[in-house]
């Protein structure tokens, strides 16, 4: 096997660049797109107070909703977008966990291309507390405290009766935990996989067996938790058996995907010889 190393060349680093200045072009043109629709909106209630003073109170309420609705719209498509990502960086280190537990030998020749998505996992975290303590009370109505008044006007039963799992202290504990276990995970299995490359000595390979099945099972669980807290929760009313298969498949079909496009980049490069 030769050793091949991927070189960076300066027309990738200015396609890179391009395609970055295009996706912040379409994201402030977005931005703008919402904001003037939200000026519309607000606009087009203001009229129709005017003309219908009973309901005037009524209308300035619902436009002052639409006025912040732009901003709201910004958080959630951060939000999910880095969920996405996140779980793509995941299903890397999940793809080379099931080859060893397997002890497939066809992936051989590819594996640190997965292997790598894992290095986005301590950028997703940062960036998934930072939305939260940005957006929280725009994206999960749970966070409004006037829900846990008993006896309020706004008091909501259902909410009340998760509190003890959707509170913030215990869900930003369990994000941290989330994204500690997977990074260590992820970099014990990549310590291992350097040291079989370096050494050769097979103990390393049964070491990654084991640590490999340890991941799979943290894994089974926090991917299912994971989906409640950033997706389920969202709308807290909202009951769902399946919603961790669901975000599993998506993440899962994603980045095989991701696994599939670069690994084709690559070799059309003229590197993965043995591929």
């Amino acid at each position: 096997m030769t050793d091949e190393r991927f070189v960076f060349t300066a027309a990738e680093k200015k396609k890179l660049i391009i395609i970055g200045l295009v996706g912040v072009v379409l994201f402030v043109l977005g931005v703008v797109a919402l904001m003037v629709g939200s000026d519309h909106d607000a606009a087009s209630h203001g009229a129709e107070a005017v003309g219908h003073a009973a309901e005037t109170g009524g209308h300035g309420a619902e436009s002052g909703q639409h006025t912040g609705s732009w901003i709201t719209r910004v958080y959630a498509n951060l939000w999910i977008n880095n969920v996405y990502f996140a779980g793509v960086a995941l299903i890397g280190i999940f793809f080379v966990a099931i080859q060893y537990v397997t002890q497939a030998g066809w992936s051989a020749g590819f594996k640190r291309i997965p292997l790598a998505f894992g290095n986005w996992l301590p950028i997703a975290g940062i960036l998934m507390l930072v939305i939260w303590l940005v957006a929280s009370h725009d994206l999960f109505h749970w966070t409004h405290e006037e829900l846990y008044i008993e006896g309020g006007p706004h008091y909501d039963e259902i909410i009340a009766g998760k509190r003890v799992y959707l509170n913030t202290p215990f869900f930003l504990a369990r994000t941290i935990i989330y994204f500690s276990l997977w990074y260590l995970f992820f970099r014990w299995i990549r310590k291992e996989m350097i040291a079989e490359d370096l050494d050769g000595s097979p103990r390393h390979w049964k070491k990654l067996i084991g640590i490999s099945a340890g991941f799979i099972v943290i894994f089974s669980v926090s991917s299912s938790m994971s989906a409640w807290d950033w997706i389920l929760s969202i709308d807290t009313h909202w009951y769902s058996t399946m919603i961790g298969w669901y975000v599993f498949a998506s993440w899962f079909v994603t980045g095989l995907a991701f696994i599939t496009l670069i690994t084709i980049y690559l070799k059309e490069r003229g590197y993965l010889s043995i591929v």
